[in-house]
């Protein structure tokens, strides 16, 4: 039994990627009136189908040759665990009056089965385009929760989606950028420095910019600015200053620093008028 509970099969390496989930998931709890049973289905589902990814990759890399055909007992057992707990949760919001929610979680199939493609090709590392589309099912969970907590439907729940899909995709973006620094063998000068931050500025400034839209069209409060100028302060300092020679985990634990002050200023904002 012990060779089952491998801490790499049943637990993501990625850690930073644990914001992408518990960011969206906390701001639509948080925004909703209440939290009820549903929502705590809603909380085992999506945990479940976010760890289902590790064990499944692990056995189709165990499959292909990549990894040792004697870690597939343990992913079995770890896909069959959170396997049974998504479906145990899903019943659960079914019996409860939210079938609905479940349709949100239909993105989720054909990007998985992307990523398992590119697993299958030894293609999964650094992949941006897949990793933003990630996010943004990941990000379907703030207006499922939400929805749960008012027990109505709103439409202000795709507001929180595109609000924490572009934080999500603004800090992958950003992520690269600081790599890519890391990387730099002589100083850069500050136009370079700008020219490399391009991407990353625009996403970030985009991110500020829908979100002053949204303010002035009184459709969020306008303290819900200020999380976004959290991530643009951030990555018009990271242009300004490069990553030259960190560590991939400082560079992680910062951004993890941002991507948490900008959830917990995100929810003290929206609490403000809603």
């Amino acid at each position: 039994m012990q060779t089952r509970f491998r801490r790499h099969i049943a637990l993501p390496q990625d850690h930073g990627s644990w914001v992408f989930l518990f960011s969206p998931l906390l701001i639509g709890l948080f925004a909703g009136k209440t939290f009820t049973s549903a929502s705590l289905a809603l909380v085992l589902a999506a945990l479940a189908a976010f760890l289902l990814r590790q064990p499944m990759t692990i056995a189709l890399k165990a499959y292909t040759g990549r990894r040792p055909r004697s870690e597939l007992p343990a992913a079995s057992f770890w896909i069959f665990i959170y396997g049974f707990i998504v479906c145990i949760s899903i019943s659960s919001l079914m019996y409860q009056g939210y079938p609905m929610i479940l349709l949100l979680g239909l993105p989720a199939v054909p990007v998985f089965a992307w990523h398992l493609w590119l697993v299958s090709r030894r293609e999964e590392r650094r992949q941006a385009a897949i990793e933003i589309l990630a996010t943004g099912v990941l990000a379907l969970a703030a207006p499922a929760a939400f929805w749960i907590g008012e027990n109505a439907y709103h439409p202000l729940g795709w507001v929180l989606w595109i609000l924490t899909w572009f934080q999500s995709a603004a800090s992958i973006i950003y992520a690269y950028l600081r790599l890519e620094q890391r990387d730099w063998q002589t100083p850069r000068s500050l136009v370079e420095r700008y020219r490399a931050g391009t991407r990353a500025l625009t996403f970030a400034a985009c991110a500020s910019l829908l979100t002053l839209l949204l303010a002035a069209l009184a459709l969020v409060s306008p303290w819900v600015i200020l999380p976004a100028l959290i991530q643009l302060a951030e990555t018009l300092w990271g242009t300004i200053f490069p990553a030259t020679g960190l560590k991939p985990t400082a560079i992680g634990a910062r951004q993890l620093a941002v991507s948490t002050l900008f959830t917990l200023s995100f929810i003290l904002a929206w609490k403000t008028i809603h």
